[in-house]
């Protein structure tokens, strides 16, 4: 594999640069192949074999996490764990989601029923991919100056995600700065946005089960009106919790499923509710299980209703460190211009990435999949997402420029 071009840098720095065709046209495909064979969290046994099998022929020497899904590999290191200097980790996440493909007519849309790439996971998998196979050759030709780390994670959509499991099992060993995208509907293909500090928000998830005697529509002041009940819990939670913290920070609880009942004259003994808890602010979000379970426990009970409350502990905010979110500022622009970087604004969508954070620096960027012109937005998580699969050179070719950059820092 012979890669072509190159660009100049100040201080005579040579950047390799764009990838080769066939390289380009592979990518495509594999990235295709996982589309059609999406694997939820804790379940991407074929994903993990087909990454590894092309690290592999690529005479790397990739380990496949302890769970049995996910893949680390080192690249300069010679299959051997750690260096002396710290790496650059490139991260991928590898699962795809419980939700049907509603592509019709795609040639590559999911043959697995109930699950699909909506989320740009196989996008994210084919960069970093793409850039181990080209760092690798650098390597081969004496031009990579660090080791490199791709880290091939599993059950990011699983709270709270596969990132702790892959840090426990040795993925932060010996790295000093990591970085990762995430796909973007909203930014064309060709550009990345970007923003320093935090870019993501949290995200927790409520189960909450509300219970009474139950009896008869005809003498709700008998019993405890459940269906009620959890009318209020619905709408006065969030009111109360919007008065008890700041608003700047962002915390918002938004309901997904409210079950109750099988009669229309009958007060049902059991009520279910399920949703999100989202927060902009890292403070605040360490003090949002004791402020939303003191407001759900205070409608209740003031309702008659006793409630039992899961609250399960997702992710913080991806917080973007300042010298990373340089680093991949500088790469883009070497690759494509100053015109391919825009700013970006901070999402209430939650990512795992941020667990890796809180251990090292690092920064999340927004890989643009819009075809530019297209008007229609094909949301993440929406049965129709797809992407423009020249977003995968662009990927690769930032991720490359930043591994070597990063080593003349």
């Amino acid at each position: 594999m012979s890669l072509e071009s190159e660009v100049d840098l100040p201080g005579g720095a040579v950047l390799p640069g764009a990838l080769p065709e066939a390289l380009r046209a592979e990518l495509v495909a594999f990235r295709r192949d996982l589309h059609m064979h999406p694997e939820l969290g804790n379940q991407e046994f074929r994903t993990t074999a087909a990454i590894k099998e092309r690290l592999e022929r690529a005479g790397l020497r990739p380990r496949v996490l302890s769970s049995g899904t996910g893949v680390i590999c080192d690249i300069g290191t010679d299959g051997e764990a750690g260096t002396d200097s710290a790496m650059l980790a490139m991260r991928a996440d590898i699962d795809g989601l419980p939700i049907p493909d509603m592509k019709t007519g795609c040639p590559y849309r999911s043959t697995v029923p109930d699950r699909a790439h909506a989320c740009g996971h196989d996008v994210h998998t084919t960069v970093v991919l793409g850039a181990g196979l080209v760092l690798a050759e650098l390597h081969r030709q004496g031009l990579l100056p660090r080791p490199v780390r791709l880290i091939f994670q599993p059950a990011e959509e699983v709270l709270p995600g596969g990132a702790a499991d892959a840090i426990e099992d040795g993925a932060l060993d010996g790295i000093g700065r990591i970085i990762a995208v995430h796909c973007d509907p909203r930014v064309d293909a060709g550009r990345i946005g970007l923003r320093e500090g935090p870019i993501t928000s949290a995200c927790d998830r409520l189960e909450i089960a509300l219970d009474g005697p139950g009896g008869h529509t005809a003498r709700p002041h008998l019993t405890t009106d459940l269906v009620t009940a959890a009318a209020r819990v619905v709408t006065d939670v969030p009111a109360l919790i919007d008065r008890r913290v700041d608003s700047r920070s962002g915390l918002a609880v938004t309901w997904g499923r409210v079950e109750s009942g099988h009669a229309p004259n009958v007060i049902p003994q059991h009520a279910e509710l399920s949703g999100t808890v989202r927060c902009l602010d890292l403070d605040t979000w360490r003090q949002a299980p004791d402020l939303v379970v003191a407001a759900i426990d205070e409608v209740a009970n003031l309702h008659r209703a006793k409630s039992e409350i899961n609250y399960v502990r997702g992710v913080p905010p991806v917080v973007n460190e300042a010298g990373a979110t340089e680093l991949l500022r500088d790469a883009m622009i070497a690759r494509r211009g100053v015109e391919a970087v825009e700013g970006t604004e901070q999402s209430l969508g939650g990512e795992d990435f941020s667990w890796y954070l809180e251990r090292v620096p690092g920064a999340m960027a927004r890989l643009g999949v819009r075809t530019p012109g297209e008007r229609t937005v094909r949301d993440l998580h929406q049965g129709d997402f797809d992407v423009d699969e020249h977003a995968i050179t662009v990927g690769v070719e930032l991720f490359t420029a930043a591994a070597l950059l990063d080593a003349l820092r």
